[in-house]
């Protein structure tokens, strides 16, 4: 009997160290030992693929050439940092997760608040504030996934015991209809809507389905290890059960844009690069510019902040596939192999906006062709099964962020809707807007306090 009760408690001790727990066995535990189930420490253990069904959420079915895209890692940032996992700090007076270093995997997620009790919703922000923040630092939610008490489900998931921060960020978003939905004030936030968080305008083409678009709150998780993300996503969900669901998600692989100065720009589903001229996170007076909302602003609760648009954009695969060469650079205004402008050598050259044809992206997407209108884009690719017919379901999920949606993405959005070229081949199909507040300060500081403070 001594000898199959210690082989028991070795092997619950093996269990838990190959999940990168370091605690100790039930048996030693319960007779007074320590545990450090909590410890800050990390395995360095990392999970190149994801069994994206094992999520627990309503994902969506994901095409396997976009689990295989998982084993890709991401150049964006060459930092120590990155390269080792490590975490990115989450207090600051701006959000993580806008002008850092792109990671190159992404859950994004929207809710629905489904409680109508004021106190209720700011109790579940200040619990996802929390959360956000342990997790972000490489740490389990609240008392963790191991528990002394096996009777009771667990704080914490546990798909990320033993796996780094891998450069997680949490961005929290707030959108038109917790300010107001079907004509009811329903926080009593009603007069605090910012003047910028404008409901999006029809453009031409779209073709929008409502369970891919809008929500009440948001959460971006971005991370260069994908269980990272889907993990940190589907605990705010199980926190939030009862009080909010989720609406739509979107995951997302092989980042498109890039905010670390003179780092190669990512290629799109299309093969191309695009956006070169995207905002750095070095660049402050841009992103003073252009990103942040500032003191003087309308709405000063808001401060800090920044809006973001998420556009979700199906691309015609199968006939861009069968496109030529001389049309698709003549689509982009781009060459295909160095993605320079036309008419140039190099990726970065300037363009000459007249030389290339009236009807391609690059022209039509210019600062110089929209009053100067500039946003930080931080897009992903996805893909998500097959459509029935046989075509992939794949594209862009395009995100944005800018100091005010009217002079940012909405005029950019106006033009290409019109004139581009790229239409032939793209879809927009979901659409939300949010506004996503200044950063938590200190651990006393949550998200949204500024606008319920």
């Amino acid at each position: 009997m001594e000898a199959a009760a210690e082989a028991k408690t070795e092997a619950k001790t093996e269990t838990a160290a190959a999940a990168g727990a370091e605690t100790e066995a039930k048996a030693e535990a319960k007779s007074g030992a320590e545990t450090e189930a909590h410890s800050r420490s990390r395995t360095p253990s990392r999970r190149a693929l994801l069994g994206w069904g094992g999520a627990g959420l309503a994902l969506g079915a994901v095409a396997a050439g976009g689990t295989a895209a998982a084993l890709r890692l991401g150049d964006d940032d060459k930092s120590p940092a990155a390269a080792e996992g490590e975490a990115v700090p989450f207090y600051g007076p701006h959000q993580a997760g806008i002008a850092t270093p792109v990671q190159d995997r992404l859950h994004f997620a929207a809710f629905d608040v489904r409680t109508d009790d004021r106190e209720q919703l700011i109790k579940l922000l200040k619990e996802w504030t929390a959360a956000a923040a342990r997790m972000t630092a490489g740490h389990e939610v609240g008392e963790g996934a191991i528990s002394d008490n096996d009777e009771l489900p667990p704080d914490d998931t546990g798909e990320a015991l033993g796996l780094k921060p891998s450069r997680l960020t949490l961005t929290f978003g707030i959108g038109p209809t917790l300010f107001e939905k079907d004509g009811k004030d329903r926080f009593g936030l009603k007069g605090r809507r910012p003047k910028a968080l404008i409901d999006l305008p029809p453009f031409p083409g779209d073709n929008l389905d409502p369970a891919r678009s809008g929500g009440d709150l948001c959460v971006q998780a971005c991370a260069d290890d994908p269980q990272v993300a889907v993990h940190a996503i589907r605990n705010l969900a199980r926190i939030g059960m009862g009080r909010v669901a989720i609406r739509w998600s979107q995951l997302g692989f092989g980042k498109t844009s890039s905010t670390t100065p003179d780092a190669m720009t990512p290629r799109n589903m299309m093969g191309f690069k695009d956006g070169t001229r995207n905002i750095a996170g070095t660049e402050t007076d841009r992103l003073d510019k252009f990103v942040w909302v500032g003191e003087k602003d309308a709405d000063g609760w808001m401060a800090g902040g920044s809006y973001l648009v998420a556009r979700r954009i199906r691309m015609h695969i199968e006939t861009w596939d069968r496109t030529s060469l001389k049309e698709q650079e003549d689509v982009f205004g781009r060459d295909k192999a160095e993605g320079a402008p036309q008419g140039k050598r190099r990726e970065r050259d300037e363009p000459n906006l007249r030389v290339l044809k009236p009807t391609a992206h690059v022209r039509l997407a210019h600062p110089d062709s929209n009053a100067g209108a500039t946003i930080l884009r931080r897009g992903y690719s996805f893909t998500d099964g097959t459509d029935g017919l046989g075509r992939l379901d794949a594209g862009l999920f395009f995100i944005a962020y800018q100091r005010d949606v009217r002079d940012g993405f909405v005029p950019i959005q106006t033009r290409l809707s019109r004139s581009d070229a790229l239409n032939e081949y793209i879809q927009h199909v979901g659409s939300a807007v949010f506004a996503v507040p200044p950063g938590v300060r200190d651990k006393d500081d949550w998200w949204g306090r500024t606008l319920f403070g």
